[in-house]
């Protein structure tokens, strides 16, 4: 779901890390920009040196473009989330695990493999069956071991279950999947949980909160809100509070990747949530919220990763050059 169907942010760009003029080299042996950890007391998640904007950075460089490789910066900089694959899946967690804890820091992770996932959208797919489904999150427990990881679980996947999005058929499955995944990951001792809860388009909180515990909400950590949206964080402070109070108090995470201007309202209101124009980045990713519920605000969507094949972008997760310079110049 790196879109997602269903203001103004209040901090700016500031805190950004400094990206080294000396540089280096990735697995492949491109050359790379140097790139610092922000402080761990305000953003303990870890900074992955060979994410898609340094290497962005590398190649902007390469060729002379060092006004755009400027613009970049601001994204390869701060912490983002890791998308798990299927492909290699406890060999992936376990290099980025460990990568983070060499670097004295938190993985961001997210989950996003649940059977019929995102109702045939974009971003449609997800593990053959049930089993399958199983097995893979055993093999992301088994990678993460007993490293520091903080866990997005399964985006939207409560949402179109209360929306009626995922056929009922599969609501008992897709229950039974989410309290499992979460059990499975608190075995590991390191790993905290946020279930998504949707985001604030949803405007009757109340309404999620059954499904939630059926899906296992009181055995995660908490919950994430505006996971690949775009609305201002207040409004989405407001709706996880508001849902909070139905699930026994709970904190939540916000995702702030790219809500720095708010919703786009122009367009088709059915696609105003995919790779939608003059949007930015958000506030930078940090656990010093000033707010007891709100547990952090994080990059949870990749900043110029695509929200899928529509306006001009690439299919959905692709590396979005120019769709990243529009969010790093918005604000």
């Amino acid at each position: 779901m790196y879109g997602s169907r269903s203001g103004r942010a209040v901090t700016g760009l500031a805190g950004a890390a400094a990206l080294l003029l000396s540089g280096c080299s990735s697995d492949d042996g491109e050359k790379l920009p140097e790139i610092a950890q922000q402080p761990r007391e305000t953003a303990r998640y870890w900074v992955n040196p060979e994410g898609n904007a340094p290497r962005q950075i590398a190649s902007y460089r390469e060729d002379g473009e060092d006004a755009k490789a400027k613009l970049i910066e601001r994204i390869a900089g701060q912490p983002v989330a890791e998308w798990i694959g299927t492909d290699n899946t406890e060999e992936q967690t376990r290099r980025l695990t460990e990568g983070a804890a060499k670097a004295d820091r938190d993985a961001l992770l997210v989950l996003y493999n649940i059977p019929h996932r995102d109702c045939g959208q974009f971003s449609k797919g997800g593990a053959a069956d049930g089993d399958t489904y199983r097995e893979w999150v055993d093999k992301v427990a088994e990678g993460i071991g007993d490293r520091r990881a903080t866990v997005i679980l399964e985006p939207d996947a409560v949402l179109h279950l209360v929306d009626n999005c995922t056929p009922r058929e599969y609501h008992e499955e897709r229950y039974r999947l989410l309290r499992g995944a979460i059990e499975r990951l608190k075995r590991q001792p390191g790993t905290t949980v946020y279930l998504d809860a949707g985001n604030p388009g949803w405007s009757q909180p109340r309404a999620l909160h059954d499904s939630l515990w059926r899906a296992g909400i009181e055995k995660a950590d908490g919950f994430s809100v505006n996971v690949s949206n775009f609305y201002p964080t207040a409004a989405s402070a407001e709706y996880g509070k508001r849902l909070s109070q139905w699930v026994g108090d709970k904190p939540f995470v916000i995702d702030t990747s790219r809500n720095g201007n708010g919703r786009y309202t122009g367009g088709d209101p059915a696609e105003n949530w995919c790779n939608p124009p003059g949007r930015a980045l958000g506030e930078t990713p940090t656990v010093k919220t000033g707010d007891p519920l709100v547990d952090a605000y994080l990059w949870i969507k990749r900043p110029g990763e695509s929200d899928g094949d529509c306006k001009g972008g690439p299919k959905a997760g692709d590396w979005w050059p120019e769709y990243a310079l529009g969010l790093a110049g918005g604000r």
